[in-house]
């Protein structure tokens, strides 16, 4: 039986990942922060589909965490045939009035880590000539929208690489990059939901579902559902100050309270 590893495995996609995983009959490295999430995840996982589930707590914004989870998949001896690369933040505001210090542990959690666990699972899976990883972007990586797309579109890039260097080694890589999503990521950022039209919105199962398909295909890149395919293809030829959506008001300086006039 194989081992599916899975990164933010507590909730939203990631969670519909492990349930599709062991649905599908793989082991499975639950991996978020929570230890009580995790192991209240593992129990069901494992009541519902007789799976073993590993719990792995770490935050991924630290290097300690990070260096939890690359030990896990080093480990020669409980090889991991499928990396999902889940975990991820948002941050609501733009990118000059977010701190510096939220700015890097997004690009730290988007990039760099995803990055080292994908390195660290590459090691096995090319001397077995096997695996699969899947990252998950966003179809944010198609348009021009501060860091947190800037993020995803280096996910796509180095997925769309990945895939074609270690494909014919039997790896494949797949940025899955769905647009809004039915999960606890938009509110954990304090986005207001309605902003959004209801057809944009998506559910998990079936951006796990496609996106779990289209891996075990070969494909680079993939786009859940035809509206977001067409949304992507139209991105990429749309001037970027059309697809940068309308540009948002300056905000007020915040005042001192104790302020004198």
């Amino acid at each position: 039986m194989t081992t599916a590893l899975i990164t933010g495995a507590t909730a939203g996609l990631g969670a519909e990942f492990a349930r599709q995983l062991a649905e599908q009959g793989h082991d499975l490295v639950l991996v978020a922060r929570d230890e009580s999430r995790l192991q209240s995840t593992a129990a069901e996982l494992g009541r519902r589909y007789g799976t073993a589930a590993e719990v792995l707590s770490a935050d991924l914004t630290d290097d300690a965490g990070v260096a939890a989870v690359v030990e896990r998949l080093s480990d020669a001896s409980r090889p991991v045939e499928v990396l999902v690369n889940n975990a991820g933040i948002g941050l609501l505001e733009d990118f000059d009035r977010n701190s510096i210090e939220d700015e890097k542990k997004h690009l730290k959690l988007h990039v760099q880590t995803a990055m080292e666990l994908s390195h660290a699972a590459l090691q096995g899976m090319l001397a077995r000539g096997s695996g699969r990883i899947i990252n998950v972007a966003s179809v944010a990586a198609f348009l021009p929208r501060g860091s947190y797309s800037a993020a995803k579109a280096w996910l796509v890039s180095f997925s769309r690489w990945a895939n074609l260097a270690y494909g014919p080694r039997g790896v494949k890589v797949t940025a899955l990059c769905p647009g809004f999503v039915h999960t606890e990521f938009h509110d954990r950022m304090g986005m207001d939901k309605s902003v959004a039209p209801g057809w944009t919105w998506l559910r998990p199962a079936r951006v796990v579902r496609e996106g779990l398909a289209d891996n075990a295909k070969g494909k680079a890149v993939s786009v859940p559902t035809k509206r977001y395919k067409v949304l992507a293809a139209v991105a990429r030829v749309l001037p970027d100050r059309v697809t940068a959506g309308p540009p948002r008001k300056p905000k007020e300086p915040r005042e001192d309270s104790g302020a004198t006039g």
